[in-house]
């Protein structure tokens, strides 16, 4: 529903769209940065176009969440670059959810630790979790892996606190964009499961980066 205000309203949420301007949030230790805003169109023949926001996470450890498809591979290498970064400065790598237009080139970063779901790998050493088990996976006291299941079968967020604009969520398709209470559901594998993980969301943090929109910022009444 949205309210007289512009503002979207979800129970005791408003969800509140940033503009494009709006894509940095600094802050100590950790600053995050969309490097590409995704989409989801839909065409005229019922295919639809679709690729997933990437996100950039600096500070004491450097972390990419999801990385786009294939067709971003030269794109992701040129921001980098323009921010200073070889694939070899990347720490962590966090794939949200298996999907093709999220994880697309996780090849180009073969020495970072890489999240994709519930496994968590060092080359081909993978490291025990409890992220099945409903538990965050804490990259350190600022930066979390929170599982956020519905979207597939092994969600995952990326829960990074201490920004100016307060604590960052980077939900990957938890949240299609600002907007979505009419297309999520479609996109559902748990429709009830990923509603208890959007509200679970909505609940603990300030900023919401989405997998195919612009961020959001969440105002509880």
């Amino acid at each position: 529903m949205m309210g007289t205000d512009g503002k979207h309203l979800s129970g005791q949420f408003q969800r509140v769209p940033l503009c494009e301007s709006q894509l940095d949030f600094s802050g100590q230790p950790y600053s995050v940065s969309v490097l590409k805003v995704g989409y989801c169109v839909s065409q005229s023949d019922g295919t639809f176009r679709a690729d997933g926001t990437i996100t950039l996470i600096t500070g004491p450890r450097t972390i990419l969440v999801d990385t786009g498809g294939p067709w971003d591979r030269d794109f992701l290498l040129i921001t980098l670059k323009e921010r200073g970064l070889l694939p070899g400065d990347i720490n962590l790598v966090v794939g949200t959810h298996g999907h093709s237009d999220h994880i697309g080139n996780l090849s180009l970063f073969p020495t970072a630790v890489i999240i994709v779901g519930y496994d968590i790998s060092e080359g081909d050493t993978y490291r025990p979790n409890k992220l099945a088990e409903g538990q965050p996976y804490c990259v350190d006291e600022h930066v979390s892996i929170i599982p956020s299941p519905g979207h597939t079968g092994q969600d995952i967020s990326v829960q990074v606190r201490g920004t100016k604009a307060g604590t960052v969520l980077v939900a990957g398709d938890l949240f299609e964009c600002c907007l979505d209470e009419e297309s999520w559901q479609d996109l559902s594998m748990n429709t009830a499961v990923q509603e208890a993980s959007r509200q679970r969301a909505l609940q603990t943090v300030d900023v919401i980066i989405p997998g195919h929109g612009l961020p959001f910022r969440v105002l509880r009444n």
